[in-house]
């Protein structure tokens, strides 16, 4: 399926921006290197056969482009770059050469188009990776501390690690050596930098999702298990407009479904495709285990995110926990898990 006017095809880079436009009439291609600026990219693509169609792949240099094109009246298409079509025996590739093959096509319709958030979706988007990030650093400086203490044979074993307790435990660590003490101090400083600029951004993102558009949504799914603020909000501003998917769709957007190679009469099934939104994917990972406890009526927190729903998402909720525990007990019936963990006689087999 052809279009009339011109196909754009433009490869972004940081430094430059090569296009390639193919007129729909005559087939006729021309090629243009650019800066990086949306009005220079503007005014090459307004002198071209009207009507004119822009693609481009999502990547590391944002919307930015696509919002000064999509506000000039340019219809602009940013497209995944995992779902475009490649010959399996080209073996030759350029900037002219990746510009041209998306004009195509785009000409041919054969581009997947990703969702580009709004400038306020994208901001908190940023917000809560910035956290994800200070979670992870977190995580590496306490690492570097407790195998630094390993080293030496010192094990904490007064409870729960990284807790008031242990940190003053950690504190009342003292050593002979002094370049020893040094990398202690180091890294004992460096874990509390990292676990304070989480901290902040805890508050940051708490405050945020109080009063925001994606406020109801963060309710509604505080009603289940393993989702508070933190995690509701991540899921509400990575995954955006929920009614683009159904029960089926989200786990294949995410990732969450089983791989597949099959053919003929075989069918082979492996491990999920993790493809997707890797961050939302460990949001729910790490929420689907809080459903493996019993559960019977909510607790003291998530009674509180309770008062801030609807009766119909407590309600819908409610029963949401109570099939997911069900989900889980088949699971270890069925082998996946101990069987020390099911209840006899309570769960069919599956």
């Amino acid at each position: 399926m052809s279009v009339e006017g011109t196909s754009v095809g433009l490869d972004v880079h940081a430094l430059l921006v090569v296009g390639c436009a193919i007129e729909a009439e005559t087939g006729r291609v021309q090629r243009r290197r650019l800066c990086p600026d949306p009005g220079e990219i503007l005014g090459w693509v307004n002198a071209l056969e009207p009507p004119v169609r822009v693609v481009y792949e999502a990547g590391p240099t944002g919307f930015g482009l696509y919002r000064a094109l999509t506000a000039a009246g340019i219809e602009t298409v940013v497209v995944a770059p995992s779902k475009l079509q490649r010959p399996s025996g080209d073996r030759v590739k350029t900037d002219f050469r990746d510009a041209l093959h998306l004009a195509r096509l785009l000409r041919l319709g054969e581009v997947v188009a990703v969702r580009v958030p709004s400038v306020t979706q994208e901001a908190a988007r940023d917000l809560v990776r910035a956290r994800e990030d200070a979670r992870i650093d977190l995580m590496r400086h306490r690492h570097r501390l407790s195998k630094l203490l390993l080293r030496q044979g010192i094990v904490y074993s007064g409870g729960s690690a990284w807790t008031a307790i242990h940190e003053s435990w950690l504190r009342a660590q003292h050593f002979d050596q002094p370049a020893l003490q040094a990398a202690y101090d180091n890294d004992y400083e460096a874990m509390m930098v990292a676990k304070t600029r989480r901290d902040r951004l805890d508050s940051a993102i708490a405050e945020l999702a109080a009063h925001c558009e994606y406020t109801p949504i963060v309710h509604r799914l505080g009603c289940l298990r393993g989702i508070s603020t933190l995690t509701g909000f991540a899921l509400a501003v990575e995954i955006g407009d929920w009614h683009r998917f159904t029960g089926n769709t989200i786990g294949s957007y995410l990732g969450l479904v089983p791989s597949e190679r099959s053919s003929g009469v075989s069918r082979v099934q492996g491990s999920i495709t993790k493809t997707g939104n890797g961050h939302a994917r460990r949001l729910l990972v790490e929420s689907a285990w809080h459903h493996r406890k019993p559960y019977g009526h909510p607790g003291r927190a998530m009674a509180a995110r309770w008062a801030l729903a609807s009766p119909a998402a407590r309600a819908r909720g409610h029963a949401g926990n109570h099939r997911l525990l069900h989900q889980w007990e088949l699971l270890i019936c069925a082998g996946w898990l101990p069987q020390d963990d099911c209840s006899a006689g309570t769960v069919p087999r599956l």
